[in-house]
């Protein structure tokens, strides 16, 4: 006996072989779509640019030179400049709208920290212009999704009629 799954359209029980083959065939075209929209969704994906972000920080504080204050701004950037990711994904998994906000501004906090320190890097030439530069452009990228989510979520709690005391909001 045969039966169709419904979301799929194959069935269960394949008589043949040629039916199997047919069946790994479509699955292997499904998944290698859903491959090519997921890479077109990942250049939108948030946590991935923040990951990606991490990532050139890292990048960065590794080529700054051996002094003292190469080593004092390495760890403020490594610090400041790895902290967005996972607090995004803390937020991502909140308990509730007033965490997810506050776990945003977290983030927002650090990405203005690492700004700074960004910009004393490029004043004092301590990086190429070029590379320093793309990343500033990131950071500021950056900071305005963050500041653009946290208004919306703001927004949204007070169209659930939600007091600025339950959003954890000071007056």
């Amino acid at each position: 006996m045969r039966s169709i799954d419904k979301a799929t359209n194959l069935s269960y029980h394949l008589p043949d072989r040629h039916s199997i083959f047919l069946v790994r065939y479509s699955l292997f075209t499904r998944s290698h779509l859903v491959t090519e929209m997921t890479q077109h969704i990942d250049k939108f994906d948030l946590e991935d640019r923040l990951v990606s972000f991490s990532v050139s920080i890292t990048d960065i504080a590794e080529s700054l030179p051996d002094t003292r204050l190469g080593s004092h701004i390495a760890g403020q950037l490594l610090r400041a400049g790895t902290s967005p990711a996972s607090n995004y994904g803390e937020a991502q998994g909140a308990e509730s709208r007033r965490d997810f906000i506050h776990k945003m501004k977290i983030s927002l906090k650090e990405l203005r920290e690492v700004y700074v320190w960004l910009k004393i890097v490029r004043r004092k030439n301590l990086i190429n212009g070029i590379e320093i530069e793309k990343l500033i452009n990131e950071n500021n990228e950056l900071i305005s999704i963050f500041v653009a989510s946290i208004a919306t979520a703001q927004r949204n709690m007070r169209a659930l009629g939600i007091s600025n005391n339950e959003q954890g909001i000071k007056k």
